[in-house]
């Protein structure tokens, strides 16, 4: 019976938790996003209406770049509303009735886990699935709407199995190529063919262009120039997976899921990064569970500020302050990582490692005073 009673009054201590961190960490992600997004839109109205899409291109934009404003703000919303909650709980004296009752610290944590794990996975699970869809479909539609797109020069790379495409002149959402340079190697890397198109465009899905040069790579000291049909189009050998959304998604948007990464990594896929990029991102992604983990631990300390000091004390200042040191931290050695200047394994763990160690530190001084 009495286990029954000490089953019945954690299940009810877990659902008041959860509740009021649920309804503190949405509360401040819809505000934090709400600002991410007047930025955004502030930034880009004036090229949106120059545009004449009125106010419809308007929201279409605000919608399609929630996603990834949501993603972006739910690690420091998770900090705020964790910090929030555990003040709230503090000065209303409710810690010390917990504790009364014998609730420890570590066993505070292990209520507040479950719900900070569910909100990584669904953060994981947005930034996985629904971000890569909608990033690409704003990346197209914004390619489609700019003016003289075609004379907007740029400097893109594909690498589709051997070979090695550049693009100079992307317009249309993607559907049509200007200026592209075709490297074609061999199994060893080895350069065989260069073929410069004037023009490339997808029709009927197959990708049809207009060479002006070949160059045939005979050995490291000869170089033919091949004759080329003047103004014949020809249908050309890429893969059936480079469409043009594909193509935005590798030169624009670069958001993709964790199954498309993969797939890039193993050459199944045309591929615009290194695989340490692809390497990085993935256990990034994968990580996000613990990395709001590391949130919850850094506000933890806000319960042993002293009921009487209330928000007076300087501690939830210094907490936040962490919170923020460690995401751009751990942006710091994602960047790095994904360069390939640090490895990936390193860029990823090792801020969440330094984090935890020192959040358990700083909770056990504090415990033997």
């Amino acid at each position: 019976m009495k286990r029954r009673l000490c089953l019945a009054s954690g299940t009810v201590l877990l659902g008041y938790l959860s509740r009021e961190l649920l309804t503190k960490v949405f509360t401040t992600t819809i505000i934090v996003v709400a600002l991410m997004e007047i930025l955004a839109l502030l930034e880009q109205v004036t090229e949106i209406m120059h545009r004449k899409l009125g106010l419809t291109g308007v929201l279409y934009y605000a919608v399609l770049h929630l996603p990834l404003l949501l993603g972006n703000a739910m690690p420091i919303a998770v900090l705020i509303g964790t910090l929030l909650t555990l003040l709230q709980l503090t000065t209303s004296n409710e810690i010390s009735i917990m504790r009364a009752a014998g609730l420890s610290t570590p066993g505070l944590i292990k209520l507040l886990l479950p719900t900070t794990v569910a909100l990584g996975l669904l953060c994981g699970i947005v930034d996985d699935q629904i971000t890569p869809r909608t990033e690409q479909a704003l990346a197209q539609w914004w390619n489609a709407t700019t003016p003289h797109a075609a004379k907007n020069r740029h400097n893109y790379w594909i690498r589709s199995g051997n070979d090695l495409i550049n693009i100079i002149y992307l317009s249309a959402g993607g559907t049509m190529l200007n200026t592209v340079t075709v490297y074609h190697r061999d199994q060893r890397s080895l350069l065989q063919k260069v073929t410069t198109l004037a023009d490339v465009h997808y029709i009927h899905g197959h990708w049809y262009g207009t060479p002006t040069h070949v160059l045939s790579v005979i050995s490291p000291t000869r170089v033919d120039l091949l004759d080329t049909p003047p103004d014949q189009s020809i249908r050309l050998d890429w893969p059936a997976s480079l469409t043009p959304g594909y193509i935005i998604q590798l030169t624009v948007s670069f958001t993709q899921s964790i199954n498309t990464m993969l797939d890039e990594q193993r050459g199944a896929l045309p591929s615009s990064q290194s695989p340490s990029f692809f390497l990085t991102e993935i256990l990034g992604r994968i990580m996000l569970p613990v990395t709001f983990t590391v949130m919850l631990l850094l506000a933890v300390p806000v319960v042993y500020i002293p009921p009487r000091a209330g928000t007076r004390s300087w501690l939830p200042i210094w907490c936040l302050g962490a919170g923020l040191l460690f995401i751009v931290f751990q942006g710091l050695l994602r960047a790095l990582g994904n360069a390939g200047t640090l490895p990936s394994l390193m860029a990823i763990f090792v801020g969440i490692l330094i984090f935890i160690l020192g959040v358990i530190t700083v909770l056990l001084r504090i415990e033997e005073r």
